[in-house]
C-alpha cells in the first residue's frame, strides 16, 4: 500500500503526531510519502525522519497576542495559490490519503476521487463533544478546512462517541522529576507579557519555550529555544506545564501525570473548547489571559492527574495497513478497543462505564 499524508503545520502538534505515527509505518509495509503545509520551510526543525518530504504554503492563521485575527488571516493567505496547489497535486500512485487537518490533500483527495482518512483532534468535532464560542464561522472552518470522506477524531475522553484516545507521543527520563520545575509553551502569546507573569513566583524555576534565538536565564525564569530533545527532556523531569490550549501537548502532560494550566487562543473555536473540555474532565486549570492571580493559585492548590492512554499510532497504522477504513463498523469497534485499554485511576469523569450501545 502507498499513501500520501498530509499534516497541518501550522503548530508543532500536528508534526509531532506525525512523528508518532511515521515510528510505525516505517516498519510496516506501508510506503508513505510527507505533504507539510502551513508555514515556510526554513521554519521547520529536525524532520531527517520523514524522508523526501514535501512543503506547501497551505492555509495558516495570523495571531496577535493570543488571539486570533480574522481579518488578517484572510488578508495572508493566497486563495489562488491554494487552488494552484490543490489541483497541481497528482494523487495517481496513491492507494489512500491521510490528512491531520491539511488541506491541500484533503481537498484534492475529494476532488479527484482518491479515498481520504482524516486522522486528528478537529475531526472529533464532527461528533457531540463539548464546545465553546462555538459560531457558524467557526463551525464551517472546522468543516470545510480540511474535509475527509471518513474520519477518526481524537480526544481526551470518548463523550459517549465513536472517536478515539489521543496519539500522546511521551517521553521518560531517569532523572528525577523536580516539584519546583515548570515547562512555559505559549506560542500564541507576547513573550514579554508572559514573563511578566511569571516574575512574581520566585520560587519555581520556569522553563519558558519560545522564539528565542539562544538560551537565557532571567533569575528563576529560562528562556529556550524550540529544541524538540530538549523540550521532552524538560517535560519529563518538570511538575506541571502552562502552555495554550493545543491538543497535543495537553495529551502528553496528562499521560505523564503533569498538573496542567491552559490558556486558550482567543477566537480559535478548538482551543476554546479544548478549555472547556478539560475543565468538565478535572484535567486541567484553565484562564481566559495572562493572569499571574491564577497562576499562584494553580502552582499553589492543584493536583495533577494522569490518564495513561494506550499505544493509539501502533494500534492505527495497524488498522490502516489492514484496509479496515472501509469497514462499516470498523471505527466504532477500534474506539471500544482502545478506550477499553485506558487507565485513569482516580479520576472521576472516567469512572462511568463505556457506553457499550454506543461504541459497540
Amino acid at each position: 500500500m502507498k499513501i500520501l499524508f498530509g499534516v497541518q503545520a501550522t503548530g508543532n502538534g500536528h508534526i509531532t503526531r506525525a512523528r508518532a505515527l511515521n515510528r510505525y509505518l516505517k516498519e510496516s509495509d506501508i510506503q508513505t510519502d510527507f505533504l507539510f503545509s502551513g508555514r515556510r520551510k526554513e521554519k521547520f526543525f529536525d524532520m531527517d525522519e520523514f524522508g523526501d518530504w514535501r512543503c506547501h504554503e497551505g492555509l495558516t492563521f495570523v495571531h496577535e497576542a493570543g488571539e486570533l485575527k480574522f481579518l488578517r488571516t484572510l488578508q495572508r493567505n493566497s486563495i489562488g495559490k491554494l487552488i494552484g496547489d490543490i489541483s497541481k497535486l497528482k494523487l495517481k500512485d496513491y492507494d489512500l490519503i491521510l490528512t491531520d487537518f491539511e488541506p491541500i490533500t484533503a481537498w484534492a483527495a475529494r476532488l479527484k476521487g482518491k479515498p481520504c482518512l482524516g486522522i486528528g483532534h478537529q475531526y472529533a468535532f464532527n461528533h457531540k463533544v463539548p464546545c465553546r464560542g462555538d459560531t457558524w464561522l467557526g463551525r464551517a472552518v472546522m468543516k470545510n478546512f480540511a474535509p475527509a470522506a471518513n474520519s477518526l477524531g481524537l480526544h481526551w475522553h470518548h463523550f459517549g462517541q465513536p472517536i478515539l484516545p489521543p496519539i500522546a507521543e511521551t517521553h521518560q527520563s531517569k532523572a528525577p522529576c523536580d516539584p519546583n520545575k515548570i515547562i512555559v509553551y505559549l506560542g500564541f502569546e507576547d513573550t514579554a507579557k508572559v514573563i511578566e507573569m511569571l516574575e512574581p513566583f520566585e520560587d519555581h524555576l520556569f522553563v519558558f519555550y519560545g522564539p528565542f534565538t539562544s538560551y537565557e536565564t532571567r533569575g528563576h525564569i529560562l528562556l529556550k529555544p524550540l529544541s524538540r530533545e530538549g523540550f521532552k527532556q524538560d517535560l519529563a523531569t518538570s511538575s506541571g506545564v502552562i502552555c495554550n490550549a493545543g491538543f497535543e501537548l495537553s495529551s502528553e502532560a496528562i499521560q505523564l501525570g503533569k498538573k496542567l494550566l491552559v490558556k486558550p487562543l482567543m477566537g480559535q473555536v478548538e482551543q476554546l473548547s479544548n478549555s472547556r473540555a478539560l475543565e468538565e474532565l478535572g484535567l486541567a486549570k484553565t484562564m481566559d489571559s495572562l493572569d499571574n492571580q491564577v497562576v499562584g493559585e494553580w502552582l499553589r492548590d492543584w493536583h495533577a492527574k494522569r490518564v495513561v492512554y494506550p499505544d493509539v499510532a501502533r494500534a492505527l497504522v495497524n488498522w490502516i495497513g489492514e484496509e479496515q477504513w472501509k469497514k462499516k463498523h470498523a471505527v466504532k469497534q477500534l474506539a471500544y478497543q482502545l478506550w477499553s485499554e485506558v487507565e485513569a485511576s482516580g479520576v472521576d469523569s472516567f469512572d462511568t462505564p463505556l457506553p457499550f450501545g454506543q461504541l459497540a
